[in-house]
């Protein structure tokens, strides 16, 4: 999740334990503890899939966290014995392992258990969405006004538990809701991705992977009675094979469970994580390697520039998302006229 989010949660759970006793600084030491795990962004592993790659892991791992939050415990007892060594502990181990077991609930992935075993994604929030967040913020709004009373920040986290429950819930009731679109595409057992549009759990996307294509559907929970819509995406299986010859190639596929897209032009290689943003907005598209004349010569790989994303796409998905408007076009990130379907 965003940093805002990650203070906001471990504020929350520091106020909920420890606030009657240390007053207001529990919020300033939770948000502390909860933007901890993030600080591996400033460390430069050497090239962009590194980096990719690397991010929420050994910082975001269960095995790292639980010993760290013992020394921090142990620290902070030193510093401030008005809380006994236990309940300090109950205030690091809660913040430090519920960060990276609320961000495995996004798509991004999270190795949770560094250094064995792939990332985990649940793909059921966003990474930013504000009725996760807001339950929280208001918790601790009042906790600031109003003083050291614990139920409130407890209710924010109570709201925001549930809220996360329910994307869970709603994930699979998509799930369920484009299965026999699939079986009619012979896709009912091809790699597939439910994750919620941007901003919300009301509108969501599915991404299917088939051999020669990719089927990218958008439906949502105030949509009306009319056939769900499949857009295809053109797969060439040669550049998957031609990536998978790459050491970052490999580090890529994995990474990303293989929901990537292979172009090669102007003499590049290039991945494209599809599943962050949505098509035409991928943040994350690299260069793995160049065409020498002779074939492709691998690089140290390099990130492009991230797509400019038009203001009026919030419109776009906000139509689409209350249902007044029924058909959501990803390759052009645009509404068709009513009763007509993507081209």
């Amino acid at each position: 999740m965003d940093s805002i989010t990650q203070a906001a949660l471990g504020a929350s759970l520091a106020g909920a334990v420890a606030g009657k006793t240390l007053g207001r600084s529990a919020l300033l030491i939770g948000a502390a503890l909860g933007t901890l795990p993030d600080l591996d962004v400033v460390i430069d592993y050497g090239t962009a899939v590194a980096n990719f790659t690397q991010h929420r892991g050994f910082s975001h791992s269960l095995f790292i966290l639980f010993p760290l939050s013992l020394f921090l415990a142990y620290a902070l007892h030193r510093w401030r014995p008005l809380l006994s060594y236990r309940r300090w502990l109950a205030v690091t181990a809660l913040i430090l392992l519920t960060h990276p077991l609320l961000d495995a609930f996004t798509t991004y992935g999270t190795q949770l258990f560094w250094p064995f075993g792939p990332p985990v994604a649940i793909n059921s929030i966003f990474i930013i969405d504000p009725l996760y967040t807001l339950p929280l913020l208001a918790g601790i709004l009042a906790f600031l006004l109003r003083g050291p009373q614990t139920r409130t920040v407890t209710v924010g986290l109570a709201l925001s538990t549930l809220y996360l429950g329910w994307s869970v819930t709603a994930q699979q009731i998509i799930s369920d809701r484009v299965e026999p679109a699939l079986a009619k595409e012979s896709l009912q057992e091809a790699p597939r991705m439910v994750q919620p549009m941007p901003f919300n759990t009301l509108l969501w996307r599915v991404t299917v992977m088939g051999e020669n294509r990719r089927v990218e559907i958008v439906t949502g929970f105030l949509d009306g009675d009319g056939p769900i819509t499949l857009e295809n995406f053109p797969r060439d299986p040669e550049l998957a094979k031609a990536a998978a010859s790459l050491e970052e190639g490999r580090r890529l596929e994995w990474f990303t469970d293989g929901f990537l897209h292979y172009e090669r032009a102007n003499g590049k290689l290039t991945a494209t994580d599809i599943r962050l943003g949505i098509p035409g907005a991928h943040p994350f598209t690299f260069v793995l390697a160049r065409d020498n004349g002779e074939g492709l010569e691998p690089e140290p790989s390099s990130r492009l520039e991230r797509p400019v994303v038009a203001g009026e796409l919030l419109g776009v998905l906000w139509d689409r998302m209350t249902g007044s408007a029924e058909v959501l076009c990803l390759a052009s990130l645009s509404l068709p006229p009513p009763g007509e379907g993507c081209t």
